[in-house]
């Protein structure tokens, strides 16, 4: 039998029904919430998603500024637009997007980025949160991930979970939350041998790996929960690190590309905006 579709686009439909909600009752204490995002250069993706996260704060109310900065743009430059930011009251969330161009330092400038107002979940501390099980912001496609996985209503006590990929975005904030529900984790990354092995004892698979159609049906366990948080354009269409069609008939659950994770990755980013905004009414 095929598997469920894990729909990203009608979960998260419901969540921003939820959180526009929640901008509501903020906005009735003098509170809207409000997320920045800067972009540097003119990548065509990179626009695009800016645009998305733009149109995701519409729809839910929340206030929104994008800082377009040309490619030139000097570290400095970069760094003193994020002090900026941190110190405006009406910004409660401040996103760079990545990639920069090659002469910036991504790390550098996402380390200057307030803890409490890093709604992407990158910065070092928000990073040892994760890697502690404290409370901090949690990365965005990792948390919608695992909503989607518990979606499902599988018991993740004990069960096997394959994350391919090492990422600081993805792969390692994915095994952390994974390991927080008490799964045994396994990552698996491009220097794994016998990689199939390995994944086809997963209970819960996630692909992030980067690579279109990479993960096969002979390597996935029938009725477990493939999660591809691939996107690959190829011939000018958008693919997943699964192949779909031939794994579908073998997974229990599976989330589609597109509209799968990418969907909720936007919105656990204003989630994530909306809980920085209520901390400073919490204060």
């Amino acid at each position: 039998m095929a598997a469920q579709i894990l729909d990203g686009k009608v979960m998260s439909a419901s969540l921003r029904a939820e959180i526009a909600e929640r901008v509501q009752k903020l906005k009735e204490q003098g509170v809207t919430p409000g997320l920045a995002v800067i972009l540097v250069g003119n990548d065509p993706a990179s626009e695009i998603y800016v645009r998305n996260k733009g149109n995701g704060c519409a729809e839910t109310g929340m206030y929104s500024r994008t800082i377009q900065m040309p490619a030139e743009t000097t570290q400095e430059q970069l760094e003193d637009t994020i002090d900026e930011l941190n110190s405006d009251p009406a910004i409660h969330g401040i996103l760079v997007q990545l990639p920069l161009p090659k002469h910036l330092d991504e790390n550098a400038a996402l380390a200057k980025i307030l803890p409490e107002k890093d709604v992407d979940g990158f910065h070092l501390i928000n990073a040892g949160h994760m890697l502690t099980g404290t409370e901090g912001v949690v990365a965005c496609t990792p948390r919608g991930a695992l909503y989607m996985i518990k979606s499902t209503g599988l018991d993740l006590n004990g069960k096997e979970a394959v994350v391919i990929g090492r990422s600081n975005i993805v792969g390692k904030p994915m095994a952390m939350l994974l390991l927080r529900e008490n799964c045994t984790v396994t990552i698996c990354h491009s220097r794994t041998k016998n990689l199939a092995e390995h994944t086809r004892r997963a209970d819960i698979l996630v692909a992030a790996v980067g690579k279109a159609g990479f993960v096969t049906a002979d390597m996935v366990k029938p009725g477990s929960v493939v999660i591809d948080v691939g996107i690959n354009r190829v011939d000018g269409k958008v693919k997943g690190d699964v192949d779909y069609d031939a794994v579908k008939e073998i997974a229990g659950w599976i989330t589609p590309v597109p509209g799968g994770v990418g969907k909720m990755t936007i919105t656990m980013l204003l989630a994530n905006t909306v809980e920085a905004a209520e901390r400073t009414l919490a204060k």
